[in-house]
């Protein structure tokens, strides 16, 4: 593997190129050094990229792993020193109104955490990028793919940003052109929303035959608390308050070793109401007395927010193509009804390295040799586990006990009906303003259900923000693209300008010209990359891609 300079950029050739230094990226990547141990051939050059300043950086989750995968990639895990916090010994399931809980009698199967354990994931992939990098894989950190080289319908590789861009769209003196990444195979491991998979999809229409993608955002903060409150491996997950009936969601707390807490609140990314704000939502759940009485005498010392793919099995597009494979939650593989991600991300991500792996070596990366990848999935455990809840987040759009209802019918019949149900794209799902509220005084600025923000159990968006640990240049071009000027005609109307509201991190603002005119400010110095702006912004016209650098610190998360 040696780089080639040509007129304008840097060129660097590689057999196999990884996009994605997370759990999908990671498993590949360790994947394929296995692979060249085990079987006599010339061996592959393989790099993986990450865009975050250092491994694990941009990594958030709950989390609970089932470690399934993680004894298939690495039967001596213990051994080697994986940070798993402390296994599972005690579950919890509650229904909350507004000033009590009701107590589950019995744990639901899909939520039955017994021999999984609580973890950092930050952690975790830190110590993962460990076992790569002595594998012998390149990683290399702080490099984004911003563009697809592609020939024809055909992959070729990934070219990453320029650097020493100012905001004003010129070159610095700093000015270095990004590198073109050509590979035989490229495995795009770009997470939720990935910009690189977003883009595949749109021009090879990947996912043309197949339901919408649906997510949700997941908002979360890390405590500290007096140690004997919590044992740690005790989990607890929450259904109802705050949520509506027709908002689907719901809560965790999981504790780990010496009294730190993870506590989160998971929203899906289509509800109605325009004036919902997730983040509000979630200060009024720890307001509910069995959460503030958890985290009494504590301290929150770290926040973060990012989506979740939760459609299901119905909304995973075609996975390969000439020359590329995608893995991971960029393919939305994630089990909504588990709460359970990482352990299919890691699982695809094998598969597409023993693809990849097998392609190369026989010389044929095109997109028959590369559908070896589906068949694989097909036959593995990941079909298994995410075909019978195929239709449980649909499900959930008629509302909380339909929902419910018929996540008990999927897990009884193993997810048997005649027809699969039809989802719909988040964003279609919310109201304008005149049809949530109808001739109903909307209290736009301030609205009913906000919450007083006392900055030890409920924080703004910008005082959480600052426990993100995020950072950017602000002397760079803003990587939020706003690709009309909606909010200063008809936005503000319509839905009431609802960037204000989904957003986690106060990115977007509403100023006002001195004639009155609304105009849109964009913060991108506060953005946590969780891409809710992406996805939810209802006339779709917000692009969200790597900046040059920067981004959230999730030390611990």
């Amino acid at each position: 593997m040696g780089p080639t300079t040509s007129t304008n950029r840097e060129t660097l050739e590689v057999d196999v190129l990884i996009v994605g230094g997370g759990p999908a990226g990671l498993s590949a990547a360790l994947r394929l050094a296995q692979l060249q141990q085990e079987k006599a051939g010339e061996p592959l050059s393989v790099a993986v990229l990450e865009k975050a300043r250092e491994a694990g950086a941009h990594m958030l989750s709950g989390a609970v792993l089932d470690p399934s995968t993680l004894r298939d990639l690495i039967p001596d895990f213990k051994e080697k020193g994986a940070p798993l916090a402390a296994e599972v010994h005690d579950e919890d399931v509650y229904f909350f109104t507004e000033s009590s809980r009701l107590a589950f009698p019995i744990i639901p199967p899909p939520l039955r955490n017994h021999g999984n354990y609580v973890i950092s994931l930050n952690q975790f992939v830190r110590w993962l990028t460990g076992q790569v990098e002595a594998a012998g894989i390149d990683f290399f950190t702080g490099f984004a793919g911003q563009d697809i080289l592609m020939d024809g319908a055909r992959v070729r590789g990934v070219r990453t940003g320029d650097r020493g861009i100012d905001k004003h769209g010129q070159p610095k003196p700093t000015f270095e052109p990004g590198v073109d990444i050509l590979a035989k195979v490229t495995i795009f491991c770009d997470g939720v929303r990935g910009n690189l998979t977003k883009e595949l999809m749109r021009r090879l229409q990947l996912g043309e035959d197949d339901h919408p993608p649906q997510f949700a955002i997941g908002l979360k903060e890390l405590w500290e608390i007096p140690r004997d409150r919590l044992k740690p491996g005790a989990v607890i997950h929450t259904l109802g308050y705050p949520l509506k009936h027709e908002e689907f969601g719901g809560a965790f707390i999981y504790a780990m070793p010496e009294g730190q807490l993870s506590i989160g609140f998971v929203v899906g990314l289509d509800y109605k109401d325009p004036l919902f704000d997730p983040h509000m939502a979630f200060n009024r759940f720890k307001q509910h007395p069995f959460i503030s009485s958890l985290l009494e005498g504590g301290q929150m010392i770290r926040y973060g927010a990012k989506a979740l793919p939760e459609g299901g099995w119905n909304t995973i597009p075609r996975v390969y193509m000439d020359g590329g494979l995608i893995a991971g939650d960029a393919g939305n593989f994630l089990n909504s009804m588990r709460l359970k991600g990482i352990h299919l991300a890691m699982r695809t991500g094998m598969l597409a390295a023993e693809t990849a792996f097998d392609a190369v070596r026989a010389g044929d990366t095109s997109t028959a040799a590369l559908k070896a990848y589906k068949d694989r999935i097909d036959r593995s455990a990941v079909r298994d586990e995410l075909y019978p809840v195929r239709n449980v987040h649909q499900a959930f759009g008629y509302g909380l006990l339909p929902g419910m209802a018929f996540a008990g019918l999927a897990v009884a019949t193993h997810g048997w009906l005649p027809e699969d149900l039809q989802g719909h794209p988040g964003h279609d799902r919310m109201k304008m303003l005149s049809w949530y509220y109808g001739s109903r005084t909307v209290p736009i600025d301030k609205p009913s259900n906000a919450t007083v923000v006392d900055r030890k159990l409920t924080f703004d968006k910008v005082t959480n923000v600052h426990f993100s640990g995020t950072s950017h240049d602000e002397d760079q071009p803003s990587h939020l693209l706003v690709h009309t000027e909606i909010c200063s005609s008809i936005c503000g109307a319509e839905y009431g300008h609802p960037c204000t509201r989904f957003c986690p991190a106060n990115v977007y603002e509403i100023a006002h010209e001195a004639d009155g005119t609304p105009r849109l400010q964009i913060n991108a110095s506060n953005c946590v990359h969780c891409k809710t702006c992406d996805i939810m912004d209802p006339y779709q016209v917000i692009t969200w891609v790597p900046p040059e650098e920067g981004g959230p610190q999730y030390n611990g998360m």
